[in-house]
């Protein structure tokens, strides 16, 4: 691994953890700071059971990966 592709990679790192940092900031403001569920998620509450389904929060974790890894594979080339 030369310098130039090491520090590409740093780079990379560095703006994942960003990304990953205003996510968590951003899920905390729209959940009210209690993590999940998010609007649009589907719980349902019985007595002696609780089904919870992530719908919502399966597509937002799915979309920022999604382009945290086009970004990475964007700043590698």
């Amino acid at each position: 691994m030369d310098g130039n592709s090491l520090g590409k990679t740093i780079i990379a790192v560095g703006v994942a953890i960003v990304v990953f940092g205003l996510l968590v900031l951003a899920l905390s403001r729209l959940t009210g700071g209690r993590g999940a569920p998010l609007p649009g998620d589907i719980v349902i509450r019985r007595p002696g059971m609780v089904f919870y389904f992530p719908i919502i929060t399966s597509l937002v974790v799915s979309l920022i990966l999604s382009l945290l890894f086009w970004l990475v594979s964007i700043i590698r080339k």
